[in-house]
């Protein structure tokens, strides 16, 4: 949608975007714009023709609130999309206009409709980090449970390409045991993010995250340093998964959105050649070479169970 309206496309025959949402039975719904001087986003509402086949139409959300990822370099905006990544990078994402916009029109179209069932985010790379922003606030704060759809979210930078992969886990492990040592020292802290845990267990977003991504991978570590094989290890990590230092050492009450306790990870199993960060390779049919899929779940209080 905003290539078509940065090429002048927009509502011409010549559009690329349509075909997308029209395939899927899906329309743009026109009184919820998600625009902030470009088109990050954009609400699209579920109407099948009648007389139309749908499978599985029970399941179908009514709206999609779906989040755009940064455009490339050479676009009108991909400086305002950097800007935003990089804000994403000092976790000051909460206050940027984008997202405080994504919070207010999701949270009118909840109150409009007066349920969060049928109302799914989505998004990807920086899409990802607002749909994440959003649904941890509207379960935070307003008690909606959305089902949400998280592609190649952005995390903290994983250590595993520079270090190694054993290297990776003595450092977290050393790390972890740090953190439990601050979080006995500043114990409230503890407190808060338990208490923050607990009102986040009932959300589950979906993480949708290659290996070979750089930018996501971090989500894959964090979650995955809770299967310590260990006791002690496991006891270590699960106490460290609550905190960062930043939240123990500073209070900050902004806590880092990778601080997750519950969510469905799918894993992206494929040998792509350019790399894990595309969009194109979730919508490659499962079990094609481009999309080898395995999922986790992972639950409050931290267990791992293998699902389909």
């Amino acid at each position: 949608m905003e290539s078509d309206r940065t090429s002048k496309k927009e509502g011409t025959s010549t559009a690329l975007a349509p075909a997308w949402w029209e395939t899927f039975h899906f329309r743009p719904h026109c009184d919820y714009k998600l625009e902030v001087f470009i088109i990050y986003g954009a609400v699209f509402e579920y109407a099948p023709p009648p007389g139309a086949k749908v499978a599985n139409r029970r399941l179908a959300p009514s709206y999609v609130v779906a989040f755009r990822g940064t455009m490339l370099a050479g676009d009108p905006t991909w400086t305002s999309d950097v800007a935003n990544d990089i804000r994403i990078g000092l976790n000051k994402q909460h206050s940027c206009p984008r997202f405080c916009h994504a919070r207010e029109m999701v949270q009118k179209i909840l109150v409009d409709k007066s349920s969060s069932s049928s109302v799914w985010l989505a998004g990807h790379s920086l899409g990802a980090s607002i749909a994440l922003d959003v649904g941890r606030h509207m379960v935070i704060n307003r008690g909606f449970n959305l089902q949400t759809f998280l592609f190649n979210p952005p995390a903290f930078p994983s250590l595993a390409p520079v270090i190694g992969e054993k290297a990776k886990w003595l450092v977290y492990t050393t790390g972890d045991i740090g953190r439990c040592i601050l979080a006995g020292i500043f114990p409230h802290r503890q407190n808060q993010m338990e208490e923050l845990f607990q009102r986040l267990a009932p959300w589950v977003p979906n993480l949708y995250v290659n290996p070979k991504d750089a930018f996501c991978e971090g989500f894959i570590d964090y979650f995955e340093r809770r299967e310590q094989p260990d006791a002690l290890l496991l006891a270590i990590a699960t106490k460290a998964t609550l905190l960062s230092y930043r939240n123990v050492m500073f209070n900050r009450k902004s806590e880092r959105p990778h601080l997750l306790p519950c969510a469905k990870l799918w894993k992206n199993q494929s040998r792509l050649k350019n790399g894990g960060h595309g969009l194109r390779q979730w919508w490659q049919p499962q079990g094609s070479e481009e999309l080898v899929l395995s999922s986790k779940l992972y639950t409050w209080p931290f267990e791992a169970c293998y699902g389909a």
